[in-house]
């Protein structure tokens, strides 16, 4: 799963098996979701890596069901407790 920070400062959230390439097409490619492309650049935010893509998918969408604040407060959580990838800057 990862979350993404969009040039207007939206959040957008996701699952992959290759982070570098799915970060890749948010910001180059038509393969980018729909959402991020009018919202160029995108910066990765908050990247944790699951068991399996159900398991991925299911926090995904837990993680999705938060209000920005609850967001926020986890990704810089995840961030002091060092229990996730985090990176302020993507430079893919």
């Amino acid at each position: 799963m990862y979350v993404v920070e969009c040039s207007d400062a939206t959040l957008y959230t996701g699952i992959t098996t290759d982070i570098s390439r799915r970060i890749r097409e948010h910001n180059r490619s038509k393969r980018g979701a729909k959402y991020t492309r009018s919202r160029r650049p995108v910066m990765l935010v908050l990247w944790a890596r699951f068991e399996s893509r159900s398991i991925a998918a299911r926090a995904e969408c837990k993680f999705k069901k938060l209000s920005r604040s609850q967001k926020l407060k986890k990704i810089m959580l995840a961030d002091r407790n060092c229990e996730v990838q985090y990176k302020k800057t993507c430079k893919t």
